[in-house]
């Protein structure tokens, strides 16, 4: 319930943040909702693991409507809101069945399977029904680049189990 807990809040507060920026010379424009938005990649991945495909669906439909009562309420502009309704509901499903698909695999493998497809699905979906026309089309691939990079990034981090790679350290 925690990782659950987890996604649903940084979604949340990825939203609220997806048009503050942050510029860096080789990676290009990165908003600050990546930081945040990284986490949900992993942290779904833990949902399914503890609680099953089922509920991960329910938590993504959950979350939609969550993020659709923080609209109506006025904190996220619409335009934030929809290309994350439709980011979330197609790439974290691709992240779903990617990561259900290869249920057999480590842990390791079904994290970098699914979130190699579902983090770029999800950095050009969001940024292209957000920021086109709003932006240069030069500033929504240096956004969408530097986006990958970042969520694989705070993905890849937060995927790594430490205390496990310990604990079987121990016992071998």
């Amino acid at each position: 319930m925690l990782f659950a807990f987890i996604y649903i809040a940084a979604t949340l507060a990825a939203n609220y943040t997806a048009t503050w920026f942050i510029h860096f010379p080789v990676f290009g424009q990165v908003s600050i909702a990546t930081f945040i938005f990284g986490i949900t990649f992993t942290a779904r991945d833990r949902v399914h693991s503890s609680l099953g495909r089922t509920n991960v669906y329910r938590m993504i439909a959950l979350t939609a409507l969550l993020n659709l009562i923080v609209t109506v309420m006025g904190g996220v502009e619409w335009r934030i809101v929809v290309a994350s309704l439709i980011a979330i509901i197609l790439a974290e499903t691709a992240d779903t069945e990617i990561y259900q698909h290869f249920i057999n695999n480590t842990w390791g493998m079904r994290v970098f399977k699914s979130n190699s497809v579902s983090i770029p699905l999800d950095s050009l979906l969001f940024n292209l029904i957000a920021f086109a026309g709003v932006f240069t089309n030069l500033e929504v691939a240096s956004i969408i680049f530097g986006e990958i990079i970042f969520k694989g990034l705070v993905s890849a981090v937060l995927a790594i189990r430490p205390l496990e790679y310990f604990r079987s350290r121990s016992t071998s």
